[in-house]
């Protein structure tokens, strides 16, 4: 599987990204930070990542311990405050990186344009190891291990992606 085409976003000045999954406390910051931290050095395109939940749970809230603990023992700094996606956070970002199919059919229902689903990918979807499933399964509640299986999922996904916007 070749990495997706991001040529659409080639010679812009600015990129907004948009990590998203279900609570926005576990999968999605820690995607966040871990590409917030690998694009820092980026002089251009200049490349602003957020995060944001399908859902309200977690609203205000910042994220989960564990999966905090885990971005930063790998040395990502992050700071993090969990809010809801909306239409008007898909029409700003440039990209929305979803975790799984259900965040996907969440995400998909605020689109009105094939421009606004064109903005649409798994994050899995840039993974260069061409895994199994496109989805980052949801650590919640679990072992460490299963946030530093995520984490593993996240760097190689993340590594694809920038690949594939410095093309």
């Amino acid at each position: 599987m070749a990495l997706p085409d991001l040529s659409f976003l080639k010679g812009r000045e600015n990129l907004i990204i948009t990590m998203v999954c279900y609570g926005n406390i576990c999968r999605s910051p820690m995607a966040a930070a871990v590409l917030h931290n690998k694009v820092a050095k980026i002089k251009s395109p200049h490349i602003l990542v957020d995060s944001a939940g399908t859902s309200h749970w977690h609203v205000g809230q910042g994220p989960n311990p564990p999966s905090k603990r885990v971005w930063e023992n790998a040395g990502y700094r992050f700071e993090h405050i969990a809010s809801q996606f909306n239409y008007p956070r898909l029409v700003s970002a440039d990209l929305v990186l979803v975790m799984d199919n259900h965040n996907h059919q969440e995400v998909s229902k605020f689109v009105t344009s094939d421009e606004e689903e064109a903005k649409i990918f798994y994050l899995r979807q840039f993974d260069p190891t061409n895994p199994d499933s496109l989805e980052v399964p949801d650590p919640y509640s679990l072992p460490d291990s299963a946030f530093e299986e995520v984490l593993t999922m996240v760097e190689r996904a993340t590594d694809g992606l920038i690949e594939a916007l410095l093309r």
